[in-house]
């Protein structure tokens, strides 16, 4: 289990990493471990302050990151010449060294112990003038040897020898010049020459241009210049690598007392970092004990914004070891255990904490159940992985042990679970350990009430704002308010009298005063599902009248015969004595069926259709013709 993350130990580490300079006291803030030696606690716990101290009193100190310059003296051990800008990064090392040594110095006149780590630094001061007399912009200074200084006034010399000489050249040549100045091309300097005119300049072609029109000579006359430069520039370089070798030399003379400077600043930057922790988390120094005994007074959740976060008030020992926690959710019950063992966790690590003030005790292990543990990976449901994760502690808990449990027995039958958490709190009083634990459960208020070194605590809540005041009371067992809070938020009294009956019987509901006795439950309207209408089943009104049937037609009560059936649209056509109309269903009604008027099999065409219809169709039926019938719309 990670505790760290559980907690959110690790975020402060975050906070922590992030105000160290170094890498070597990032890693050791990352990896911080707790310290189970009172001496050395209390020796951490009061370089925490004295830095804190000293960053108040003279500002933050002159450190800088230096896992460069561990490189740069690795390669002097290797015997390899230090470059210019290489030994430029030592020196400025040296002075962060010179600067943080009379940081540390000025500290003295408060007796601030951290101030005499100053006699652990050694600026190496002849190093770092040998190198800054030597070494300028990067560079090997014109002035770091005499004859560096002579040879480079030499070479400025040769140089503006050899332009004087190719501009008198080309002065003196104007018309065969393409340009009226002279150009560097490969390294020499030259004139550029039309083509034409190149046997008018003695020298060497040692360029051409892109056309081939011009030609770029170096003179004759400023050829010899440029060979007694190279030589120069040999001696140069031979020069400038003796100066580097020489303050190499001293470098990798000076890197044990370097190694140690720089060892002493990691460790500085360290314990540096705690100060600035402290100042920046408002925090103050805890007192240890080894007695197991925990106080800590105006506590607050060290991630939490110190404007809203409200005073944690706790004490636990003498003759109590564990408490449980009661309380209406949000409640606080979770973030005031993980603010009691982030505070203890820190304290331990040598860090202040965010109490205004603090007695704390020294915890061998450190062991919580906090949040849903649900492990989708090995197919654990919430209660199965928190059982697990449980059992864990039980194995780990002895007299030394701080455990923290959230939310005790919850996911599974409240019966069972309930059980199962007083199982859980028998086996760690029995252990020894200092436990917090939240829990809803009636039944474990009382068996905490009962239990020996275990008491009931609550956090408290207004019931007339019905908010939570985020206040741990301990002594006394508090309740889940749902009842009250659904009473004052309009729920019915015959309603919460099921419910208290359902959760505690007969007797509590006598007992319970109901603010809104009366009334029931009001409905709201809400919007109303409308049903589709089903139209009347139009196959069954083809088959209402046939062709033929004697039909009544209202209001005329006309008789007529049908002569087209009923369509989809409910629609018939009817003959009348001196004409055909269409007309709907719901106005006709059945006289004589056409059964009952015409023998079976009886041709209708000779009722309906015209005679020159009726000779159409025959032929139709006999051969193939291109005649139309005229349907009964056009009649």
């Amino acid at each position: 289990m990670n505790i760290e993350r559980q907690i959110e130990f690790d975020k402060i580490k975050d906070i922590w990493s992030d105000l160290a300079i170094t890498d070597w006291a990032k890693e050791k803030i990352r990896g911080a471990l707790l310290y189970f030696s009172e001496t050395e606690l209390k020796k951490q716990l009061n370089d925490t302050t004295n830095a804190r101290f000293l960053i108040e009193k003279l500002g933050t100190p002159p450190l800088q990151n230096i896992s460069e310059i561990k490189e740069i003296l690795s390669i002097a051990e290797k015997g390899d010449c230090l470059t210019a800008y290489q030994l430029e990064r030592v020196e400025r090392v040296l002075v962060v060294i010179k600067r943080l040594k009379d940081y540390l110095s000025r500290g003295k006149i408060y007796q601030n112990s951290l101030a005499y780590y100053d006699e652990n630094l050694d600026a190496v001061s002849e190093l770092g003038q040998e190198i800054s007399s030597k070494i300028r912009n990067g560079a090997v200074d014109d002035y770091a040897s005499k004859e560096l200084e002579q040879i480079r006034k030499k070479i400025i010399k040769c140089e503006e020898g050899m332009k004087q000489k190719a501009e008198q050249i080309l002065r003196s040549n104007k018309k065969c010049m393409a340009d009226n100045y002279c150009t560097f091309r490969n390294g020499r300097i030259c004139l550029p020459v039309k083509k034409e005119y190149k046997l008018k300049i003695s020298g060497c072609v040692v360029d051409t241009s892109s056309t081939g029109s011009t030609l770029f000579i170096e003179p004759a006359g400023v050829a010899k210049y440029y060979e007694e430069l190279q030589l120069l520039k040999i001696s140069e370089e031979n020069e400038v690598y003796s100066i580097l070798y020489t303050l190499s030399a001293f470098v990798l003379a000076s890197a044990p007392t370097l190694y140690e400077d720089l060892t002493m600043i990691e460790k500085l930057d360290f314990i540096f970092s705690k100060g600035k922790l402290s100042i920046d988390m408002d925090a103050v120094e805890p007192t240890i004990n080894t007695e197991r005994r925990i106080k800590l007074v105006e506590a607050r959740h060290p991630l939490m914004d110190k404007a809203i976060a409200v005073p944690l008030q706790f004490e636990v020992g003498e003759n109590v070891r564990g408490i449980i926690i009661t309380g209406p959710n949000t409640g606080g019950k979770t973030v005031a255990i993980k603010t009691v063992m982030l505070n203890c966790i820190m304290a331990q690590c040598g860090l202040h904490v965010t109490c205004k003030q603090a007695n704390i005790c020294m915890n061998g292990s450190y062991l919580c159940d906090i949040g849903d543990g649900q492990n989708l990976s090995e197919n654990l449901s919430t209660f199965s992985a928190h059982i697990t994760n449980v059992l864990e502690v039980l194995r780990e808990a002895n007299k030394d042990s701080f455990v923290i449990m959230d939310e005790l027995g919850s996911g599974t039958d409240p019966t069972e679970g309930m059980g199962i958490a007083i199982a859980i709190l028998e086996e760690l009083r029995k252990s020894g350990a200092i436990f917090l634990v939240t829990t809803h459960y009636p039944e474990v208020k009382e068996y905490a009430a009962k239990a020996e070194d275990i008491v009931n605590a609550r956090m408290a809540f207004d019931k007339e704002t019905l908010r939570p005041t985020y206040q741990m009371i301990i002594g006394e067992a508090g309740e889940s308010c749902a009842f009250y809070i659904a009473d004052r938020l309009g729920m019915p009294g015959e309603m919460l009298k099921v419910a208290i009956r359902a959760a505690y019987g007969e007797e509590a509901v006598k007992s319970y005063t109901f603010q809104n006795m009366e009334g029931k439950i009001v409905k709201k309207s809400t919007n109303k599902i409308t049903k589709a209408k089903t139209g009347k089943n139009n196959t069954d009104l083809a088959t209402k009248y046939k062709i033929g049937d004697s039909v009544m037609v209202y209001p005329e009560k006309k008789i007529g015969i049908v002569c087209v059936p009923i369509n989809e649209k409910g629609v018939l056509r009817v003959q009348l004595p001196n004409k055909k109309i269409w007309i709907n269903h719901k106005r006709v009604k059945l006289h004589v069926a056409a059964a009952e008027l015409y023998p079976e099999d009886y041709d209708f065409s000779i009722i309906f259709e015209t005679v020159e219809n009726r000779k159409k169709r025959h032929d139709m039926q006999r051969k193939y013709t291109d005649v139309v019938i005229e349907s009964e719309e056009s009649q």
